[in-house]
């Protein structure tokens, strides 16, 4: 199967790329190598599959239809896993119109691509974000998601219902997923687990935004895999699904957690909530299991054990 893959550089595309090669298939990588993060690190992850000769990278963006026009033609997709994004909640607040622009533009070009080449499944990755302020819990797909609280929820939930658009008006096939705050090796080093590691590690304070109760439902990177690959091999309508653990952890635990594994007492230094952020997030992963066969493996313990392990491995730490 032809595959292209937006964001493939990135933490979790880097991932799903190795497996997809692993399989046979072929992989066409699109990548701008933004600065949200040193680019580097993007380049760290995709050393490797550079030898493949199933792999291509094209580095380029999203919002450059003239060149994604001619890949598309020139590699006649069967699917495409739509990755790439301007990531983040609280950035987004600072540039809504960045996000606005890469997260939706980008996405419709894509979506009006697969429509005009006869693209046959489209995978959308979505956020647990949409959920806002959700008091339900755990969240389940059927729940109203129509008050976002951040600018890249926004977002997310627009790329959605564009989607969902494509298939009613073109029956494009379409799998939105719904990742729940995803997590384990080549994590970005903006990201809490990452983070958190890296300022124990060094000895420096870890800020720790409100009372330490908020609760995430972490995913390992490993289960996301396992989960994007059902679907594509699923998606034959329109569907939404979670993709989470569907456990939850408080931040205090979490953070007591990785001091545990690295040896190291955190410092914490105690800070007002953050505008954007949710009080809890849990996923119902119910209708994932039922459907696609979704059934994550790897708990909280075991994933920040094998986090902490791989971030000794690449990263020197303090004494």
């Amino acid at each position: 199967m032809n595959c292209l893959l937006t964001g493939g550089a990135g933490f979790i595309g880097s991932h799903l790329s190795e497996r997809l090669l692993a399989q046979g298939q072929t992989v066409v990588n699109v990548d701008n190598f933004n600065d949200y993060y040193d680019p580097e690190i993007k380049r760290r992850n995709v050393a490797p599959l550079l030898r493949q000769s199933n792999y291509t990278l094209f580095e380029g963006d999203i919002l450059d239809t003239a060149s994604l026009k001619k890949l598309f033609r020139d590699y006649k997709f069967e699917a495409v896993i739509h990755l790439a994004a301007r990531a983040g909640v609280r950035p987004s607040i600072a540039q809504p119109l960045l996000y606005e622009k890469v997260n939706m533009e980008g996405t419709l070009n894509l979506l009006e691509l697969a429509r005009q080449t006869g693209v046959s499944k489209f995978i959308f990755g979505s956020s647990s974000s949409v959920y806002g302020e959700n008091p339900k819990v755990p969240f389940s797909e059927s729940d109203p998601v129509d008050h976002p609280i951040s600018p890249y929820a926004a977002t997310k939930k627009a790329g959605e219902q564009m989607c969902y658009t494509y298939h009613h008006l073109y029956g494009l096939r379409v799998s939105c997923l719904r990742f729940f705050t995803v997590y384990g090796p080549r994590q970005r080093p903006d990201m809490a687990i990452h983070k958190f590691t890296r300022m124990i590690a060094n000895g420096e304070k870890v800020p720790m935004y409100g009372d330490g109760s908020s609760k995430r439902d972490y995913t390992f990177v490993a289960d996301i895999i396992d989960g994007i690959e059902a679907a594509i091999a699923h998606c034959n309508s329109y569907h939404i699904y979670n993709l989470g653990e569907s456990r939850t952890i408080d931040l205090k635990s979490l953070i007591n957690l990785i001091q545990e594994y690295l040896g190291k007492k955190a410092v914490i230094e105690q800070l007002p909530p953050q505008p954007g952020d949710v009080p809890i997030t849990f996923a119902d992963i119910s209708k994932a299991q039922r459907e696609i066969g979704y059934s994550p493996r790897v708990d909280i313990q075991e994933g920040v054990r094998r986090f902490v392990e791989w971030y000794k491995e690449n990263h020197p730490v303090a004494s």
